[in-house]
C-alpha cells in the first residue's frame, strides 16, 4: 500500500510535507519563498507569535492574499507564558500581523507550568467558539496533556519533536492516529542514522528526503514542516512525497 501523500485538518485536506519558518524575515527572497512553496504544492505554513520576532507572522501576512485558499498557515502563541492576558495580546499581534480575520490552526505553544492547561486553553477556546480560530493545537505535550486539553476544546493538530534521533514521543504519535489527530513533528530533519546515506543512494534521493520518507511512513497521521530559506531544499523536501521506504528499509532506520 503506498503513503497517503494528503492530510485531514478538520475539513481541510493539506499535503503531507509543510515549511517551517522560525527563521522568516521580511525580505524580497524569504517573500518569493512563500510564494515558490504555494507553487510548489506546500499547503501548511507554520510559524508563530515568536519567530523572528514577529517578522515571519508578518512576512507570511504580507504576500498571503497571493497564495491562493490552498494554503493553511498555522501560528502559535504562549511560549514564555499563557496568562490569559498575555495569550489575548499576542492572538490580536497575530491577527494583526498576518492581516486575517480567522486563524485556521492555533496552537498554545507551551504548557504554562505557572497556568492550569486548562485556563491556557479557554482563552483559545473562546476565540475558536467565536469563530476566529477554526482548529486548535497544542504543543510539547504528553498523551495525559491532550486528553486534559480535549475536555476543554477539540484538538486537531499535536506538535511535538521527532526525528530518527529523537522518538521518545511514540505513545503521542499511536494516541494522535487512533484518535484522528495530526502529529506535526517539529526538527523533522535532526538526527543521523548510517543507513542514511546508503538509502539514498539506493534511492536516488538525499539524505534529507529519506530522514522526511521515514517520517512520512511512521505514521499516516504525520504532517513534517521542515524549515529552509532556500527554494531548492524546498523544493527537495516537497519531493520526499515521492518516495515509498520498502518495510526493509523503513526497519533499518
Amino acid at each position: 500500500m503506498s503513503i497517503a501523500r494528503t492530510v485531514m485538518i478538520g475539513e481541510r485536506t493539506v499535503s503531507r510535507i509543510g515549511l517551517g519558518t522560525n527563521r522568516l524575515t521580511d525580505t524580497p527572497e524569504n517573500r518569493d519563498l512563500l510564494r515558490a512553496a504555494a507553487e510548489a504544492g506546500v499547503q501548511m505554513i507554520d510559524t508563530a507569535h515568536l519567530y523572528t520576532g514577529g517578522e515571519s507572522e508578518r512576512t507570511i501576512g504580507a504576500v498571503l492574499p497571493e497564495l491562493g485558499d490552498d494554503v493553511v498557515v498555522a501560528t502559535k502563541g504562549g511560549f514564555r507564558e499563557a496568562k490569559p492576558e498575555t495569550l489575548r495580546a499576542e492572538l490580536e499581534q497575530s491577527f494583526a500581523s498576518l492581516g486575517v480575520e480567522q486563524i485556521e490552526l492555533y496552537y498554545l505553544h507551551r504548557v504554562d507550568p505557572e497556568v492550569p492547561l486548562e485556563e491556557s486553553l479557554g482563552v483559545i477556546a473562546e476565540y475558536r467558539d467565536e469563530g476566529r480560530i477554526a482548529h486548535v493545537g497544542i504543543s510539547k505535550v504528553t498523551v495525559e496533556e491532550i486528553e486534559r486539553a480535549r475536555e476543554v476544546v477539540p484538538i486537531a493538530a499535536v506538535q511535538n519533536e521527532y526525528n530518527l534521533a529523537a522518538r521518545g514521543d511514540d505513545d503521542v504519535i499511536s494516541y494522535c492516529e487512533r484518535e484522528g489527530i495530526v502529529f506535526v513533528p517539529y526538527y523533522p530533519l535532526a538526527g543521523d542514522s548510517p543507513a542514511l546515506a546508503e538509502l539514498a543512494r539506493k534511492y536516488g534521493a538525499t539524505p534529507r528526503q529519506i530522514a522526511l520518507a521515514w517520517l512520512l511512513k511512521r505514521s499516516p497521521a504525520m504532517l513534517p514542516i521542515p524549515g529552509t530559506l532556500s527554494v531548492e531544499h524546498l523544493r527537495e523536501n516537497v519531493a520526499a512525497l515521492e518516495i515509498e521506504l520498502s518495510d526493509e528499509d523503513f526497519e533499518r532506520l
